[in-house]
């Protein structure tokens, strides 16, 4: 389903509305049928998009706004060239909606926009094209495309707009899915196709039906890619969405044939850096196609870092084609292989939460034949190490350590991989000593020599390591333990701060390696005694899928404070939390806590969409939860035992089917301690 709110509700709304009441009326479908003597085609074999395409769309970072004009897709096709992107591999600049006008011309024939466009597309193909760069365009499976200003669709003109983008030089159509009058999905892009074909011109041909009728299933043969999802929005929430329903479609993926859940978002701002590293690592470990979406003209040094990392490109761009798969996932720790050409397997240890978590696997769970040692590549650090079979490190909140690891021979010319963490989140009540423990642990099949470890906190934190910082040698497997007592000043606001944790260490060969790892710390104020309200306690961290958790209000639209009266199955409730799925708030128990307990449900503001399911989580342990609720459900009673918990954490998941509408309650949330 789609989230008929994000990024823009023009896109997806007026389609929708416009089928539902055609279809209603009776009205009859335009004709899509092909010309006389036109043949179906069989299968798509022309050699087309053999490795997941890779270029721009500027819909995410400048939807219908004047700027998106003539000036700015030449400015981009220059900047794939000045910034090394078209060398990195990216080729397509693409054009979405509102490149039209709004009417045909007498002769049914598409007009572009001229003040957009004064010169006319095929001038800015010919453009494109003189950088050695390839153009695409947008428009829609149905009678208008997907803005609300209604420009027009190709359902009933599919020849015929086809050859006008052959003639202009058009090489990638994104052909979406608004208006569509309620024909068979499976026609309309059928119909596409065989016109796209018939003009003898190879085009890349992008379905963007939403996974509405599950494309994987049928459009093989029909496209080169196919959505798989809703609209992306520039949040951590919608990306993670996204990307938990494209994972288990791994088996329809392939060369000439992608699962695609939608553009990038790198660079747009909505997210940190650590985010966007995590969105680039996992569509590429996806086999997910890679269009840029934030404007290239504005981006900052630290997203062309991103963009340009050809190492993950790499692992995107093999021709293989294998999409990965994943290998585990539990309490928001995520492994996933893909299986690579060379024979060597990327593997992303991606962590879901939003406190850093160790991640680990082994070389045979990810596929590897048994060997003494592997080699493992970090593909962000660029850095080679051996090991002895274990893949694992301490990941950041929401960040994706990404490695490829390798059966060969060259292994022991590499130093030892050593995992660096902390036993335990460092969780903090100002003013108030706070013991950690440290490990440095050689994973390698070679020893560490000569190792230290040293811990930093913010200015003003007492940091006092109160056992040994070095040994002199790591074997396989061994731990340098550290004990530490880290003190925030007192009245210390609570809240995230940064920690640093580093290691040296030496190779056999008496190479030096410094590793680090970077961590946070959370100052929390201990639970009051007795019942709660949990929309009246400070919280450690929140995400939400639309917008920000509101407190006793409902979760409302993406400003905060704009919620209404929490109401479920028209009920309303005074106090609680209003979120949207997929969401995630933690609390600090402190030990000190037994029950929570809450009237959960989708709230009455978004209609008869929404589809959740809750979750309540104690350190890392799930005690309670619901099935799949709708809207036509009244609230659930849910009750948890956390005893004993130091955080306890309430998840809200989009129920299976995708972030559409999905307003959700935790009514009369409270806290028993």
């Amino acid at each position: 389903m789609r989230h008929l709110h994000t990024r823009s509700p023009r896109r997806r709304v007026v389609g929708l509305l416009a089928a539902s009441l055609l279809c209603t009326a009776g009205l009859a479908a335009p004709a899509v049928a092909a010309p006389a003597g036109q043949p179906a085609s069989p299968a798509l074999d022309d050699g087309l998009a053999l490795t997941p395409p890779m270029g721009f769309n500027n819909w995410n970072s400048t939807n219908c706004r004047p700027e998106f004009n003539e000036a700015m897709v030449k400015g981009i096709a220059d900047l794939f060239v000045e910034k090394g992107l078209k060398d990195a591999g990216y080729q397509y600049v693409n054009l979405d909606d509102c490149w039209a006008l709004p009417e045909r011309d007498a002769n049914g024939k598409l007009v572009p926009d001229p003040v957009r466009f004064p010169g006319g597309i095929k001038a800015v193909a010919d453009y494109v094209h003189s950088k050695g760069l390839k153009l695409g365009i947008y428009t829609s499976a149905g009678t208008k495309t997907c803005n609300s200003a209604g420009f027009p669709g190709a359902l009933g003109h599919e020849y015929s707009d086809a050859q006008q983008f052959a003639d202009w030089g058009v090489d990638y159509l994104k052909y979406d899915n608004c208006n569509n009058q309620g024909v068979d999905a499976k026609l309309r892009y059928t119909t596409m196709r065989d016109a796209l074909k018939a003009t003898g011109r190879p085009i890349v041909y992008s379905i963007c039906e939403w996974g509405e009728n599950k494309p994987w299933q049928w459009a093989a043969d029909v496209g080169h890619l196919w959505r798989t999802t809703g609209d992306i929005s520039d949040n951590w929430s919608s990306m993670l969405g996204n990307m938990k329903q494209n994972l288990p479609l791994a088996p329809y993926a392939g060369p000439g044939h992608w699962n695609d859940p939608d553009m990038l978002e790198v660079g747009n701002g909505g997210m940190t850096d650590t985010e966007y590293r995590s969105h680039f690592s996992m569509w590429s470990v996806m086999a997910a196609p890679l269009l840029i979406g934030s404007d290239l003209r504005k981006a900052s040094q630290a997203t062309l870092d991103i963009l340009d990392n050809k190492e993950v490109i790499a692992v995107d761009q093999d021709p293989l084609g294998k999409q990965g798969a994943v290998v585990s996932s539990e309490g928001g720790r995520w492994v996933v292989s893909k299986e690579m050409k060379d024979g060597s397997r990327a593997v992303a240890l991606f962590n879901e939460s939003g406190t850093a978590q160790r991640i680990a696997t082994t070389a045979a769970a990810v596929g590897l034949p048994q060997a003494s040692a592997y080699t493992l590549r970090d593909l962000w650090q660029h850095k080679s190490y051996n090991t002895a079979g274990t893949i694992s490190a301490t990941v950041p909140a929401h960040g994706t350590v990404l490695v490829r690891v390798s059966a060969d021979s060259k292994w022991a010319t590499h130093p030892p991989a050593v995992e660096l963490g902390l036993d335990s989140s460092p969780l903090l009540q100002a003013g108030k000593a706070t013991p950690l423990t440290s490990a440095v642990t050689d994973l390698g099949r070679t020893p560490a020599r000569h190792v230290s470890v040293r811990l930093t906190g913010p200015d003003g934190w007492t940091v006092k390591a109160t056992s040994p910082t070095a040994s002199a040698v790591l074997p396989t497997g061994h731990a340098l333990r550290t004990k530490w007592s880290v003190t925030a000043p007192a009245g210390t606001p609570p809240g995230s701060y940064d920690l640093a944790l580093k290691a040296s260490y030496r190779s056999p060969t008496g190479a030096r390696v410094d590793s680090s790892v970077p961590l946070t710390a959370s100052v929390v104020v201990p639970p009051p005694s007795g019942t709660s309200g949990l929309g009246d306690l400070p919280w450690m961290s929140a995400t939400n899928g639309y917008g920000p958790v509101e407190r006793n209000t409902s979760n409302g639209e993406s400003d905060a404070g704009d919620g209404h009266p929490i109401t479920i199955g028209g009920v309303v409730y005074d106090k609680g939390l209003g979120v949207h799925a997929e969401s995630a708030v933690e609390f600090y128990a402190g030990k000190a806590c037994e029950k929570v307990t809450a009237d959960v449900g989708v709230d009455d503001e978004k209609g008869a969409n929404g589809t959740v399911a809750f979750e309540i989580w104690a350190d890392g342990t799930k005690v309670a939860s619901t099935g799949v609720l709708t809207n036509a459900m009244p609230a659930q009673p849910l009750t948890a035992d956390v005893t004993g918990a130091e955080v306890i954490r309430l998840v809200v998941t989009d129920g299976g089917d995708g972030i559409d509408s999905d307003h959700a309650d935790w009514a009369n949330a409270q806290l028993t301690c």
